[in-house]
């Protein structure tokens, strides 16, 4: 039962995080709404920025995704 208390514990984190990596999410949803038909690796730059963000803020934050 330890192992699902922190998982929930990580979970109730993760507001946080995304809320401190708004701007990247932000570009990277905005690059995916002006593709019609969204194919691989069409976003990728966008993308890339938002999980290093999240990564960083996770680390920051001493947690884990």
């Amino acid at each position: 039962m330890e192992a699902v208390h922190k998982a929930r514990n990580r979970f109730r984190q993760y507001p946080a995080v995304l809320a401190k990596c708004s701007k990247e999410g932000s570009l990277y949803a905005k690059c995916v709404l002006k593709k019609d038909s969204v194919a691989l690796n069409d976003c990728a730059n966008e993308f890339q920025q938002f999980k290093i963000c999240l990564q960083k803020t996770a680390v920051s934050m001493k947690t884990r995704l």
